[in-house]
This record gives structure tokens, sequence and C-alpha cells, in this order.
């Protein structure tokens, strides 16, 4: 893959891969914000990141008995802009935990991986309508994604899918981005146009979108079938992971989790706790805890943000009559009554890993 003509990058993320370029913030640095600015948002990339024409850049659009390719000026002024609040994360995040516990495949991230982010667009399902999907004629199809403009490290092109159910709630807010926190996307985060499906895990959320189509199957592409799905704990190969992928549910949502963004002292015996959580789909935080004797006993954080019922939850945590140096866990509870276990479920791809956050003073 050529990267002569890599965009420049956000020099306050920390770097885990240079080619393809992969990045992320410290955890202590995304808690200072409830909207993660645009320098603190991590890069997950499968190939080269360039800029686009805006002007050249086109959309195609297959319905079953329609198409119609729509360029960026046409979805800015053809479809109601829409603005949606909503956390992007990455299954990816903690991996770097679940290689502690076992040897995992993938890039190590720390907790970085997630963002909170005011996006707004074209919702996908006015798009849909205007090439004549009918959503009743069509029950449990699927939406494609693709990205052809550029190749990847394990297919073609980028590809994944969702549900049209889910495209066509007007409760769900898929979007067609063009703009993140009221600015035009960068090249980073899929300038001219990418996909933002709230509640799912970014992998879905396609970049430098070119292509949608329909199909009564999920999408073929390797990033929907062969990647981003939680294999049984015995699969710790390639090999053995070769003939499980198909026997094995793809990705939507990620589980409750919280973590420990950062742990300050404050004056002798007392800490100041910061740290994000984020629910399950739209199931938002309910409470946050925080625990110094590792479990026994276990204190209720002050939730400082939460905004609507995609952004993720800020909280924090004053403790006094504490030993000079200790570990301090956290968990969340949400608004179902689930609540964070302990302990995360190892797999081979490092996805989804959930246990109680863990920070040190």
């Amino acid at each position: 893959m050529d990267y002569t003509d890599e965009v420049p990058h956000s020099d306050l993320l920390v770097v885990r891969a240079e080619q393809p370029f992969n990045a992320e913030p410290t955890a202590a640095a995304l808690v200072e914000f409830p909207i993660t600015p645009e320098e603190l948002i991590y890069c997950r990339n499968h190939g080269p990141v360039i800029e686009y024409d805006d002007d050249t850049f086109t959309l195609q659009v297959d319905g079953v008995q329609a198409s119609r390719i729509f360029t960026m000026k046409e979805l800015r002024e053809e479809f109601p802009r829409v603005e949606v609040v909503a956390a992007l994360q990455c299954a990816g995040n903690r991996r770097k935990e679940m290689d502690q516990v076992k040897k995992v495949h993938g890039v190590l991230w720390n907790d970085g991986v997630i963002c909170n982010a005011r996006w707004a667009g074209a919702r996908l399902r006015d798009v849909l309508l205007n090439v004549g999907v009918d959503p009743e004629s069509l029950v449990d199809w699927h939406v494609w994604f693709a990205s052809h403009v550029t190749k990847c490290q394990d297919d073609e092109y980028y590809g994944g899918s969702i549900p049209l159910g889910k495209a066509m709630s007007l409760d769900d807010d898929v979007l067609l981005a063009y703009e993140m926190n009221e600015q035009t996307l960068s090249p980073d985060h899929g300038y001219p146009i990418r996909v933002v499906v709230p509640g799912y895990l970014g992998a879905r959320w396609v970049k430098w979108v070119d292509t949608i189509s329909l199909s009564p199957d999920e999408s073929p592409n390797f990033y929907q079938q062969r990647d981003y799905k939680i294999l049984p704990e015995e699969v710790d190969t390639k090999e053995k992971a070769a003939s499980m992928w198909s026997k094995v549910p793809s990705l939507t949502t990620l589980p409750l989790n919280s973590v420990v963004g950062s742990v300050t002292r404050r004056d002798e015996g007392a800490i100041l706790v910061k740290g994000y959580a984020i629910g399950n789909g739209d199931v938002q935080v309910a409470k946050v805890e925080v625990s110094i004797d590792h479990g026994a006993t276990w204190h209720e954080a002050r939730i400082t943000y939460q905004e609507g019922k995609w952004s993720w939850t800020l909280w924090e945590a004053f403790l006094e009559h504490v030993p000079p140096s200790g570990v301090v866990h956290s968990r969340a509870t949400d608004r179902q009554g689930e609540m964070q276990a302990r302990e995360g479920k190892w797999n081979m791809r490092g996805v989804a890993y959930n246990p109680w956050g863990r920070g040190k003073w």
C-alpha cells in the first residue's frame, strides 16, 4: 500500500502503529472533555489516510429497484441536516489489558479508543427513501457500506453492514455525516463523508463511504465476516479460528463498561478520581461506583456529563481517608439494572473487554 500522500495527524495521540496509522489519546486527557476535541479523537485505520476532493467525491446508493449517485453538494442541500451526540468506540478498547491475561491478536490499544462527538449530516433513512427503499417489503435485510477509495490490509476495500431496520428507524439516528463537532470532518475521521451508527461499535461507522447497497445477507467483507467477533475462549490461534468465523455472530453493540481515567491526590489522605463509562447500545449508564478495597466497599461517583441516549458518561469521585498508595476500581450499572462484571472474558481478537476499571495512586 502507498503511504506517500498520508495526511498529517494529531501529535497529542499515542501512536500504536505507523502504517496504517493507529493512535489513541490517554484516558486522562479524554475525561476532561464532555465533547472530545478533534485532536484527541483516536485514529483507527486499515490503510492509508489521504484527503479526497469534496467537489468530485460521490456516493452511489443502490436501492432494490432504483439507484442514484449523489454529490456531496446534493447530500447537503437535498436532505435535512440532522445532529446527534454519540460515542464512537473501537471494539478493541482495553485490548492491552486482555493481552496481559493471555496473548491476543490485534493492535494493543489501551483505554483511549473511544470518543464522544456531535455529528451532523443526512439521515440514512432519508437517502434510502429517496431511492425508493420500502423497509416493510425487505424485512431482515441489511444495508451494506463500502469504501473503495483505498485498499486495506485484509481486503480490496473496507466494508460493513447493519440491519435495514436500524438504518430506517427514526429513533436510531443513523447518519451519513459530513460534520463533527460543528466542523467539516477531517480526513482522519472520514472526510468528506462517513457513516455514523449510534450505539454500534466503530467498525460499522465506515469512513470515506462511497457505496451503499441492500441485501438479504450481511456484507461479505472481511471486516464483517472474519473480524470483530467474539470467538469461543478455546479458539486461541488463527488456524482454530478459520472454521469458526461463520458460526459466530458479528458484533453490533459493545458491553457496559467503565474506565478510571485519572487519579489525583488533592491533599494528604484524599484523592479525586475521574473516568468515563458507556452503556450497551441505547441503554444509558445509571450510576458509577468506585472502591479502594477491591470491591468490599463501594462509593457512588458523581455523574458530571451525559447527553441524550447515545453519549458516554463522565463521572468523578472525591475520596477521603485513603492510604498513601493503592488501587481504585470502578464499576457501572445501567438503567436496566445490569452491572459491570469484575472480570472480562478473553477472546482471541481481544474485543469487547469490560472488567472493572482500575487506576493507581
